[in-house]
């Protein structure tokens, strides 16, 4: 019997055994990297996490490129340049890429890094290799630190070891920081190089000029410069884009008039394309711009110009962009050509948004001369602040984020089914160039002075429908000596080419053919043209204005009666142009006429669409969010702002009622919420009006124009309070916890109430009933947490996101995402709301077109909020915080032994 039993437990116990041993082991659950995480993709892409080169102590990379060997190679903005192998897709997360640091201890007059911080090359903001060279853009003023300054290097490695050993200076550029040079790029003959730069940076002397070297402003808009004092540094010609050689012995100027484009790309039919930055301090005035893609042809120019001064679209002699994207801040630029992705990806421009941290897919297709575009969101993030981008040769996306000392990410994102994807071969044969690209090629060969008879060959192409045309063939008459093309201006009878024979005679002729040109054009009845033929004549009318001088009292008077018969218009664009010209030739009834469209004109979006709304940037980026929301709950009327500016000079017509209404409208604008600069513009305009009228009305119109609302710059609306004197500091929590929990001396209730207003906490909070309810009552804060949970909150406010306040991603089923703080739902719709300042305005999403929704991880307070604070104002702020707006708490009262 025990022989049994034991038998019997033997083979139990062999069962239990080989149960166990053949019982799979549980599956581990990998927690997704909280980097990637907040990466939304098209679906079927794999986004991976690479590297950090900020939690390395490598900086902040805003570059990049790949070698020869397939090395990718980068740059610090504010150090080194680093060559970095990277490990194969889908590696083991064990393995790590090998990062070089690239030192120069060969080349003379440059030292090895050390202590004394001394950096051979670095500091670019565009990196490219070509010509077994790497061409490094330097942007930086030279220093101790760093003694190259700003620039186009080329390195070289003389002696085949792998080490560059040779640093060539091509070109020496005056001007550096964020609107200084940028991205180089080989172009498609795969011999010249070609650069761009910010309206910062002056442009040199050319050897030849695309874009004939005869820039001036343009604009009878009398120029107000930026308030802020942004314009200050900036260069009249804007940002440019130029062409070299492989040696930068011969330079080309392409195009100018941006303003501050950071890359440049080429799409396979060799036409080049960058993406342009807006002035987010110009929101809500008529002269500002969306960020913009634009084709970029030979001797293009785009119109920016200093403060108000910046050209419409329509102006004829500067070209449309292609695309409005919107509010944002532009970095790279890349065709995906060579991405091992889906066709529809491939064949796509990708434009990189820093600011609110998008990249977006560009379709181009081929209309007319140039093209349409269309565009959708990628890849997004919140926050991903884009720096550089490059399709590798495994056939994936690179991307870094970063700038600005940022917190720095490598990140590669690739299609899961990559290895089947040739990307040399497409479904359908490469489209080929329209009849009107190649003849608006053929018409840009002779941007240069040609041979006797040219500006008689292109004279047909001026009444061209195709706009890309007109301008190409003008360009190329411009380039002509005047004196053999002067008389078929004044000759022309078609009223399209004649136009454009006025712009191009104003912009290359003299004074004396003033006369002349306005006796031609008064051949033309105006009043009986197409819109756009109205707009282009009246801007010919301009241009002969502004760079010929006011016309002689019989063709001055001529005039007034012309165009007053035409004002005011029913179009917004006619008015603003019309106003602006019967003010510059003292019309005397322009007042009359203009002054009730200040109060009833209104705007329209004809021609400024946007391919993202603002109200879908609000929650990517609270630093700049709550700008774009505090302005959207309270939009200026733009144009009303045109003729209140426009009026700022008119000397003539004035009686004392019409004074009376126009100062009195100045009150109600100071109430409106713009960009930065806005409340600037409008009393520096206010101000230029008020010297038209006398030292006894002075003080009358002054104060009923809203002086008493300004504070003293006359930047802002004056602050009931004191504001921060600082000096202010980058906080971190090393540095503040110390100072705040310290036994620090009395403490001013007063002042810590007035820094939680002035620094805006107030706009989102609650304190003792007073504040906004966008964030959390913090009445009772300092019953629940200690000084360190508010101080961390304040500074990393991503760290900890409540759920009652959190944001959330909603992944389109169409690839796009839209943020915004889910309100309500019912059975066919999500209700978000998008604006902090306006939360009941809603936005619907239908249930059907959500693909996922998670979580955002970014919080809608700014980081950086305490920075304007000294030491001792951060004492007293973190004192009121902590008695939750108790002026009688023990944490203002003295202490003890004073």
């Amino acid at each position: 019997m025990q022989s049994y039993k034991r038998n019997v437990l033997w083979l139990t116990l062999i069962i239990l055994l080989i149960v166990v041993g053949c019982r799979e082991e549980p599956e581990k659950i990998v927690e997704p990297d909280p980097k990637v995480k907040k990466i939304v993709l098209p679906p079927d892409f794999v986004a991976e996490h690479i590297y950090s080169p900020s939690d390395n102590e490598l900086g902040s990379w805003v570059a990049m490129t790949f070698d020869n060997q397939g090395r990718m190679i980068t740059s610090d903005q504010f150090g080194s340049l680093y060559r970095v192998k990277l490990p194969p897709i889908g590696a083991d997360s064990t393995v790590k890429p090998v990062i070089q640091k690239l030192d120069f201890p060969k080349v003379a007059g440059t030292k090895k890094d050390s202590a004394d911080k001394t950096i051979g090359m670095g500091f670019a903001q565009g990196l490219l290799w070509a010509h077994n060279s790497l061409y490094v853009m330097v942007n930086h003023k030279a220093n101790d630190e760093f003694a190259k300054g700003s620039g186009l290097y080329r390195l070289q490695d003389t002696d085949n070891d792998d080490q560059f050993d040779k640093i060539t200076q091509l070109i020496a550029l005056e001007g550096s920081g964020e609107h200084g040079p940028h991205s180089v790029v080989l172009g498609p003959d795969s011999t010249s190089i070609y650069v761009v730069a910010g309206n910062f940076t002056d442009l040199p002397r050319m050897n030849d000029y695309k874009l004939p070297p005869s820039w001036q402003r343009d604009n009878l808009f009398r120029m107000i410069l930026d308030p802020q004092g942004h314009d200050a540094d900036s260069y009249d010609k804007g940002g440019w884009i130029a062409k070299t050689d492989s040696v930068g012995a011969h330079w080309e100027l392409i195009s100018s008039g941006f303003r501050n484009p950071f890359d440049i790309a080429f799409n396979k039919e060799g036409e080049l394309f960058t993406y342009d930055s807006d002035m987010e301090w110009d929101f809500g005035m008529p002269w500002y711009r969306p960020t913009r893609i634009c084709h970029v042809t030979s001797g293009a120019e785009f119109g920016w110009r200093k403060g108000n001064d910046k050209w419409p679209s329509y102006y004829p002699d500067n070209l449309p962009a292609l695309l409005n994207i919107g509010q944002g801040s532009p970095t790279n630029l890349l065709f995906a050509y060579n991405a091992r992705f889906p066709e529809k990806y491939r064949n796509s421009l990708l434009a990189f948004d820093w600011s609110f941290g998008m990249i977006y897919r560009v379709q181009l297709d081929s209309k007319g001369a140039s093209y349409q575009a269309k565009a959708e969101e990628f890849i997004s993030g919140s926050p991903l602040a884009l720096t550089d981008g490059e399709i590798g040769p495994d056939g994936a996306l690179y991307f870094l984020t970063g700038g600005r000392k940022l917190e720095s990410d490598l990140y590669r994102v690739y299609y899961k089914d990559f290895e089947k994807i040739d990307p040399n071969k497409t479904s359908g044969e490469l489209a080929q160039a329209s009849y009107l690209h190649k003849l608006r090629k053929q018409l840009e060969q002779y941007h240069r002075p040609s041979e006797p008879g040219t500006a008689a060959k292109l004279w047909p192409y001026l009444k061209y429908k195709d706009r890309f045309i007109r301008y190409a063939a003008r360009i190329a008459i411009e380039h002509q000596p005047v004196d053999s093309w002067a008389h078929l201006a004044l000759g022309e009878n078609n009223v399209t080419a004649l136009t454009e024979a006025m712009i191009a005679l104003a912009r290359t002729g003299t004074a004396t053919l003033q006369a002349d040109m306005l006796k031609k054009m008064a051949t033309v009845d105006i009043g009986k043209l197409p819109l756009v033929m109205q707009q282009n004549l009246l801007r010919a009318y301009e241009l002969i204005i502004a760079r010929m001088g006011t016309p002689r009292m019989q063709d001055k008077q001529a005039l007034i009666q012309r165009l007053g018969q035409l004002y005011p218009a029913d179009n917004n664009a006619l008015n603003q142009q019309l106003s602006k010209l019967l003010v510059a030739i003292d019309a005397e009834d322009v007042v009359e006429k203009t002054l009730p469209l200040l109060y009833t004109a209104k705007d329209d979006t004809t021609g400024r669409e946007t391919v993202t709304q603002s109200s879908d940037l609000i929650l990517r980026n609270p630093q700049y969010g709550l700008d774009i929301a505090n302005m959207l709950a309270k939009m200026p009327p733009a144009q009303q702002i045109y003729f209140a500016t426009v009026l700022s000079v008119a000397e003539k017509g004035w009686t004392s009622q019409l004074r009376e209404n126009y100062f009195k409208w100045f009150y109600d604008a100071f109430g409106y919420k713009g960009g930065n600069s806005y409340i600037g513009f409008l009393d520096r305009a206010r101000k230029r009006a008020l010297q038209q009228v006398s030292k006894t009305q002075y003080a009358h119109y002054n104060k009923l124009s809203g002086d008493s609302l300004l504070s003293a710059t006359g930047t802002s609306l004056a602050f009931d309070g004191e504001g921060p004197k600082g000096p202010g500091k980058n906080w971190k929590m090393e540095d503040a916890l110390p100072v705040v929990e310290k036994d620090s001396g009395d403490r001013d209730f007063k002042r810590g109430a007035m820094l939680f207003a002035a620094i805006r906490c107030q706009s989102c909070h609650t304190v003792r009933g007073e504040g906004g309810s966008i964030g959390p009552d913090l009445t009772q804060l300092g019953t629940r947490f200690t000084m360190k949970d508010i101080l961390e909150s304040v500074i990393e406010p991503n760290k900890v996101i409540s759920d009652q306040y959190a944001s959330t991603v909603f992944t389109l089923k169409d690839g796009s995402s839209v943020l915004g703080r889910l309100k309500n739902e019912d059975e066919e719709n999500y209700y978000v709301s998008q604006n902090p300042y306006a939360p009941q305005v809603l936005k619907q999403i239908p249930k059907k077109s959500v693909a996922t929704s998670k979580i955002a991880e970014v919080s809608m307070m700014p980081p950086g909020t305490i920075n304007v604070l000294s030491p001792s104002e951060l004492k007293d702020l973190m004192a009121y915080l902590m008695s939750g707006g108790n002026a009688e708490s023990d944490l203002f009262k003295p202490k003890k032994g004073k």
